[in-house]
């Protein structure tokens, strides 16, 4: 299940320019965030009512239930287990929200943009690559993250809750304006587990260009959950006596 119509959604955006940020650089956020939000307000015309920044929602959960108060109270306010941990703010920070307290945006939120309707949830992240440069991957999601939302879905089984779809902005710097040349756009749990990378070295990121990513994988969201696990396991695990291998038996005599 999806609701945003990603192909309409392509043909409304390449060919955008968005001014050059006045801060001189063209990379990271500085550069995407323009991008993003023009995503944004393309997919909130047509669902006026049913597109939010993840903060907005929150925000927006929370003051139509006034009389939940406290961290359970207000995550039992989300239907599913997996959404309510992949959109959540820290126990801290849900216990001390307030209508004069509001939670505001976060640049490692899950979503970037998220349409819900009927308890389903299409999260958004979206993604800008510089055509200039050659550059390296993107992290995408915590590997370990991931892990824990496919263990949470098959313990509460639940399988269509939501998805999560990247969506690639391929741009070029023409005089003062970036210019979307291209766009690609995948749906995570259509990819094949095993070709998902892992960069232990980058905080356990997974890492790829939405561009190169193959959709290929067609079992269910349940067999997507079990695989994913199986090949986060082999790679610790091979991590795991990577690391012994190097850093603790050359040292091991010592002590």
């Amino acid at each position: 299940m999806k609701l945003v119509n990603y192909e309409e959604l392509k043909k409304k955006i390449v060919g955008t320019k968005i001014p050059k940020p006045l801060s001189g650089t063209l990379s990271g956020h500085a550069a995407g965030e323009p991008f993003d939000k023009h995503v944004y307000s393309e997919i909130k015309k047509e669902y006026p009512n049913d597109t939010f920044r993840q903060y907005e929602y929150l925000n927006y959960l929370f003051s139509k239930n006034l009389d939940a108060v406290g961290v359970k109270a207000r995550n039992s306010l989300f239907n599913s287990p997996t959404v309510m941990f992949l959109l959540s703010r820290g126990k801290n920070a849900t216990d001390k929200w307030s209508i004069e307290n509001p939670f505001e945006e976060k640049q490692n939120d899950t979503a970037d943009i998220l349409v819900t309707k009927d308890d389903f949830f299409e999260i958004i992240d979206i993604k800008t690559r510089n055509l200039s440069k050659n550059a390296q991957a993107p992290n995408i999601i915590s590997a370990y993250k991931l892990a824990q939302v496919c263990a949470r879905m098959i313990d509460n089984n639940e399988f269509n809750s939501f998805i999560i779809n990247y969506f690639e902005i391929d741009w070029l710097l023409e005089g003062k304006e970036l210019v979307c040349k291209d766009i690609y756009y995948v749906n995570l749990f259509k990819t094949n587990p095993q070709d998902l990378y892992i960069n232990w070295a980058a905080a356990m990121q997974i890492q790829f260009h939405v561009s190169n990513l193959k959709q290929d994988f067609h079992l269910n969201m349940e067999e997507w959950a079990i695989k994913y696990l199986k090949h986060f396991v082999n790679q610790a695990k091979k991590r795991a006596d990577d690391m012994i291998e190097k850093f603790v038996k050359p040292f091991e005599k010592y002590i």
